[in-house]
């Protein structure tokens, strides 16, 4: 069999335990899953709705066009229909862009740790991998403009950055675009922006920069993470670009009903923004009095190192019934990244913790 030589050691993305596996596993009733960065206060009214007024024929394919949902997008965000393009999910979106972009003898910049689909795609399409480590957490955007040569076609970056949540304000990354080369694509990742706090409208830097893509996502604050539905904005001349490497029928009829109905109740965002800030202050004051180290962040979880294995973290908390991500597959290998939950959940967590770092050496003990 032919297969590529460079996904002979790729790895599948590998999920982390569901519900009902950690319920089967531990023999436990109530378990909290803390570890996908979902929205634990569901999704707008507006959702049930629209699928209880939905009366269409599944025979038939989803509007390839997206014409409904275009039209909600681009009115909210202020442009115009055909500078969007929809993807099941960012994950497809980013693939869309590597297959478009990346090829054997042309690079790709990114920080690390960051969201790994950006060095997977890239891997498949037999494009180098230059990397540039995280400074306290942030992108170090002076050393990705460094290592950007002529053959760079893509720029990765994550704001605000998963895992570590942190946020690249305006000035920098309007200075970091004004010196990125005209004929490299900036991609910027926002796929947590509906979470920050005093945000800035990055959309406005699409007039000056016609070689940025803005992501952005329906699985995040929106909650509707089953349904699959990313998107980006960009210029009309780059959608049309990557149109044609999408798949035809990309995004299903229920998505793109959902994610409609979604994008227009903005009271829904402000009011789980709001929670989700209110919980996770909540967080910096415990690892702040119990002396743990986190990453203050713009999104819906919290990076915490706890100065031990982070798959031993990750065991510690999943027999308490709280599923969360060890750090160690993110490239923090003694952390836990956590995502925000519901006040309750919080709590629990909290306290779970506590627990964990009373018993101190007995948990390699319990888990070796």
């Amino acid at each position: 069999m032919k297969w590529k030589e460079q996904i002979l050691n790729l790895r599948a993305y590998q999920p982390g335990k569901s519900i009902e596996e950690v319920k089967r596993q531990y023999q436990l009733d109530s378990i909290v899953k803390l570890a996908s960065n979902e929205n634990p206060f569901g999704y707008s009214p507006n959702v049930d709705t629209a699928l209880k007024e939905f009366h269409s024929s599944f025979i038939l394919y989803p509007d390839g066009g997206a014409f409904k949902l275009r039209e909600a997008t681009a009115s909210l965000l202020g442009v115009n229909k055909d500078q969007l393009i929809f993807a099941n999910g960012t994950d497809e979106l980013v693939q869309i862009i590597s297959r478009a972009m990346l090829e054997h003898g042309k690079n790709t910049v990114m920080a690390t740790p960051t969201f790994p689909q950006y060095k997977h795609a890239a891997i498949v399409e037999g494009a180098e991998v230059r990397e540039v480590e995280l400074v306290n957490g942030s992108h170090d955007l002076n050393k990705m403009l460094a290592v950007i040569d002529e053959n760079t076609a893509i720029v990765w970056v994550c704001s605000p950055n998963n895992p570590t949540g942190s946020y690249i304000p305006e000035d920098e990354l309007r200075s970091f675009l004004e010196s990125v080369p005209e004929d490299v694509l900036v991609v910027l990742d926002e796929a947590y922006f509906e979470y920050v706090n005093d945000s800035y409208n990055s959309l406005a830097f699409l007039n000056q920069f016609p070689n940025l893509i803005i992501m952005r996502t329906f699985s995040k604050m929106y909650g509707l993470a089953s349904f699959r539905v990313g998107y980006g904005v960009s210029s009309a001349t780059n959608i049309k670009r990557l149109e044609p490497v999408r798949l035809p029928f990309n995004t299903n009829v229920l998505g793109q009903l959902v994610a409609s109905a979604a994008i227009t109740d903005q009271d829904f965002v402000k009011s789980c923004r709001q929670r989700n800030s209110e919980e996770r202050e909540k967080y910096y004051t415990f690892c702040q009095e119990n002396e743990l180290h986190y990453y203050p962040s713009q999104g819906n979880f919290i990076l915490i190192d706890f100065g031990r294995d982070g798959d031993e973290v990750a065991q510690f908390l999943l027999s308490k019934g709280l599923i969360v991500r060890s750090g160690k597959s993110l490239g923090f290998p003694t952390s836990a990244r956590i995502t925000i939950g519901l006040e309750e959940s919080n709590e629990r967590v909290r306290s779970a913790i506590k627990e964990l770092l009373e018993k101190g050496v007995e948990l390699q003990e319990d888990f070796s």
